[in-house]
């Protein structure tokens, strides 16, 4: 069964010249069946692609989250399945459209990852606490999910 569109009237349009936010990923929430830090991550970059806005955009996954950015062998001996990263093609994508994606360096210490375990173009940071701190000491709005 179809959903019909309905009328929705934006009563406070936003429209940003410029974007610096970090999204702090500590754990997955899902929206369905989509994390919602990934749903989230894409609505922000079709903002900005929309506004035709400057931006920076950094997701640091960390704790029970940092699984997301490891290759397909390494994630299934961490999670102990066979079917591969589920997430790998929406970080990739993501890191296509500008998203700079980071992993807290002390959750790959505690979960005994190297740099060689992760995906293409992953970012390892001293820890999340630090990194996000530094951001927002540099103007970047922190986004928690």
């Amino acid at each position: 069964m179809s959903v019909s569109e309905k009328p929705l009237h934006i009563d406070i349009p936003v429209k940003l010249t410029e974007v610096k936010v970090v999204f702090s990923v500590g754990a997955l929430a899902f929206e369905g069946d989509l994390p919602a830090s990934m749903f989230h991550l894409q609505l922000i970059e079709n903002d900005i692609a929309d506004w035709n806005a400057k931006s920076q955009v950094v997701a640091v996954f960390h704790t029970n989250a940092g699984h997301v950015t490891l290759h397909d062998i390494a994630y299934n001996a961490d999670r102990n399945i066979a079917t591969g990263n589920p997430y790998k093609e929406l970080v990739a994508d993501l890191m296509k459209r500008g998203v700079q994606i980071e992993l807290c360096g002390a959750t790959a210490k505690a979960h005994k990852w190297g740099n060689s375990d992760l995906l293409p173009g992953i970012k390892v940071n001293t820890d999340a606490m630090a990194r996000t701190t530094q951001l927002v000491q540099e103007g970047f709005v922190k986004i928690s999910e």
